[in-house]
């Protein structure tokens, strides 16, 4: 029996044609959300403005994630006035509230370095009106790309992108998705961004964003990770997917047969002369002994009604 494999690539923005950092998230009413930073690909301003003052926008998925519609920007996630840039969303959903833990700037650099960064934490119903409830303190004030996961004995740990701290990952716990810790290292060199914590085959996986392909790390605890190499490193063969895999989001479900899969989302940039395009992409995750094995060249039999839930 044939099943259906999704596009190379998966979905691109409409509008600005380069989305990244893509979160996957179901819906109220079973189908499928992807939010994403809105870079704008076409801005004509100086240096790298065109990675800010950014949206973030939103697909829909009714198909299990095979076929994507744009959806627009999401409304109501500044608290401030005027122009400001929203990049790497995260969202959990914990006893019927969605989380969104949302790296935010203050007005359109078009330089990277000298402007602080915080993640901000809103909260939903309906993956539509949020309530800004502020900045969530953490180690510097050059925190980006938060990731949440549950722990294993009770409550949350957040990881995070410190720029400040030589662009390593650090965490912080908190009970309740409110209260927060004090934030401590956790994965440091080589630099490195947008951490992705996920649990398949019986262990604890991350996977962090290199510039080169993906970093790999595995861990029984949550705390104590040990580092096996790259995953997407290798530049795939069809033209839209020749780039390295760059932060990404990993949801866990079953394939066709009952065999649990990880789904990695991914960008990748286009090449020359459209660098500044990117495109999402998806690709299937196995674990194979004790490794982390990722073939972004096998067909995709992507499913998301087949996630794994609780």
């Amino acid at each position: 029996m044939s099943h259906p494999t999704a596009g190379t690539p998966l979905y691109t923005d409409p509008v600005h044609h380069a989305p990244t950092d893509p979160t996957l998230i179901e819906a109220p009413d079973g189908s499928w959300r992807m939010f994403y930073t809105q870079r704008r690909a076409g801005d004509e301003g100086p240096g790298v403005r065109w990675v800010h003052g950014t949206d973030i926008g939103v697909a829909g998925s009714a198909d299990g994630g095979r076929t994507w519609d744009y959806l627009g920007v999401v409304d109501g996630l500044d608290p401030n006035p005027g122009r400001n840039t929203l990049w790497a969303p995260e969202i959990v959903h914990v006893e019927g509230c969605y989380h969104m833990f949302l790296t935010y700037i203050r007005g359109v650099p078009d330089r990277w370095a000298g402007h602080p960064r915080a993640i901000r934490h809103l909260i939903s119903d309906d993956l539509v009106s949020w309530q800004d409830l502020g900045a969530v303190p953490l180690s510097s004030d050059r925190v980006i790309d938060a990731c949440v996961h549950p722990l294993p004995a009770g409550g949350y740990r957040m990881w995070f992108k410190d720029e400040a701290h030589d662009s390593a990952t650090w965490a912080a716990d908190s009970p309740d998705l409110t209260v927060w810790g004090t934030a401590h290292p956790v994965i440091e060199a080589p630099p490195h961004e947008g951490p992705n914590v996920f649990e398949l085959g019986g262990r604890y996986w991350m996977v962090t964003d290199e510039w080169r392909g993906l970093g790999v790390h595995r861990s029984t605890d949550l705390s104590g990770w040990e580092r096996q190499g790259l995953i997407l490193d290798t530049p795939g063969r069809h033209p839209l997917d020749a780039g390295h895999g760059h932060h990404a989001d990993v949801v866990v479900g079953y394939d066709a047969d009952g065999e649990e899969v990880g789904w990695i989302f991914y960008f990748t940039h286009r090449q020359e002369p459209a660098e500044r395009r990117t495109d999402v992409q998806v690709a299937t995750l196995r674990v194979v002994g004790e490794r982390l094995h990722c073939d972004r060249e096998a067909p995709t039999h992507l499913d998301l009604r087949r996630a794994r839930r609780g």
